[in-house]
């Protein structure tokens, strides 16, 4: 498939490129090989207004990407039907906007909660055992996520 028919997981879930995908690929450094064929994104969020123009969030992220066929330089990134549910990254997160009515900034703050590129239980699941420097991340974006 073409780079430009290709996915990149780019949100709250696992903000560098790098980090995942696809499938429980744990990524080498090359952009080129974190793209894939099929991709599962999930998203919610909710906010309530604060005061003047600010709002709080808070969101849960979900999702992955996965190739079609196998390649030897992504192992783990085929879609497999019994297995893609145990690949799937989960992330959570607190937020502020600030809603400039012709525009939202965002500034967020997420943390992962399943991280499939690991094997071991305590790194699979640092939402039970977090490791700040690794496992927190901050955006700052512009509109809404979805």
């Amino acid at each position: 498939m073409g780079m430009r028919k290709q996915f990149r997981l780019r949100n709250n879930i696992f903000p560098e490129e790098r980090d995942l995908g696809p499938g429980s690929f744990s990524g080498n450094g090359n952009l080129l090989d974190q793209s894939g064929d099929i991709k599962l994104d999930a998203s919610i969020e909710y906010r309530s207004k604060l005061f003047w123009k600010f709002q709080g969030a808070v969101f849960v992220d979900a999702g992955n990407i996965w190739t079609i066929r196998n390649y030897a330089n992504q192992p783990g990134g085929v879609f497999k039907f019994d297995k893609f549910y145990k690949q799937i990254a989960v992330a959570y997160g607190l937020g502020l906007r600030l809603d400039l009515d012709f525009f939202i900034l965002r500034f967020d703050g997420g943390m992962k909660a399943v991280n499939p590129a690991f094997e071991t239980k305590k790194e699979r699941f640092p939402i039970i055992h977090p490791k700040f420097s690794r496992d927190f991340a901050f955006h700052f974006a512009v509109g809404y996520p979805f």
